[in-house]
């Protein structure tokens, strides 16, 4: 823990006094450089965030919280609304009590409905959840696979993919079916019982949303002309969208009750290190918030 100068807002920036945080897989790998990927996209990503520790000295990825203060040319918000940020395109900084934001920027009103801990984890893992499905082209009736899908971005785009009126089936631990289906999805598959390659069953998408199965291999699951998603090469085309409306969209679909957030733990800012041992394990069930006290 380090004491900071407080940010002062730019004239088109606003001043967010942090209420809450969160921790994912993503947070773990730019905190261990443990970037994925082919040879050049790590190097290129060291270059990016630092050779052999972080280039940003205070890390965090989405936030929620309060806006304290606004820039003389902010018009989009006031003093005093309650916010959600995702700011892995704004030098991070999310572990910190505050964080300015440009107002045109990937942050937007949180919706009433969620406290601060569950806004915390929607807008990083919920934008690229929701830009990647988007090159799905989700129908009403298409039958998609979840894979990871007890994870943070899992979990989310079980929602997401509902929302959208697909049948989902979801892969999963054993001791996170439940979970899963009280998120919504149609069927379970225990990946510890059951290859679902294998399975003669075939969907019209197929979503790795943990980055652990060969291409080869989730393809076998494929209806033909079906399409195949990975978290890790699949999110490098969300650049294409603007990310403050997915977020924007995001919330949208919150407040219409189309998403939950499902919180595993929650830490304290000063439990943070813990949290991060935590969710290193590769075992969480959703997301890990952190507040602000």
């Amino acid at each position: 823990m380090e004491r900071m100068p407080k940010p002062l807002p730019k004239d088109d920036e606003i001043l967010i006094k942090v209420k809450a945080t969160s921790v994912h897989r993503g947070d773990s790998r730019m905190r261990g450089l443990d970037i994925p990927g082919p040879w050049i996209t790590k190097v290129l990503a060291r270059l990016y965030l630092g050779s052999t520790r972080p280039r940003k000295k205070v890390l965090g990825m989405e936030l929620s919280g309060i806006v304290e203060s606004t820039g003389e040319k902010v018009t989009r918000f006031q003093a005093g609304d309650e916010v959600m940020a995702t700011t892995v395109f704004n030098g991070f900084g999310g572990y910190a009590e505050y964080k300015t934001m440009p107002q045109n920027g990937p942050v937007t009103k949180k919706p009433k409905k969620l406290s601060f801990e569950e806004a915390a984890v929607i807008p990083s893992g919920g934008v690229t959840a929701l830009g990647i499905l988007k090159q799905a082209y989700l129908k009403k009736g298409q039958e998609i696979l979840i894979y990871g899908a007890s994870g943070s971005l899992g979990s989310i785009s079980i929602q997401l993919a509902k929302a959208e009126g697909a049948i989902v089936t979801a892969v999963c631990s054993g001791k996170n079916m439940e979970m899963v289906r009280s998120l919504g999805a149609d069927h379970v598959i225990d990946y510890q019982k059951e290859d679902f390659t294998t399975n003669p069953k075939r969907y019209d998408v197929v979503f790795d949303a943990v980055g652990k199965i060969p291409k080869n291999m989730a393809k076998k699951a494929l209806k033909e002309g079906g399409i195949h998603l990975n978290s890790d090469t699949s999110s490098n085309k969300i650049k294409k969208y603007n990310i403050g409306s997915l977020l924007t969209e995001l919330a949208g679909i919150v407040s219409s009750g189309g998403i939950r957030p499902f919180i595993d733990r929650t830490y304290t800012l000063e439990q943070i290190v813990e949290a991060h041992r935590y969710v290193d394990q590769g075992h969480k069930r959703g997301n890990v918030a952190i507040r602000m006290v």
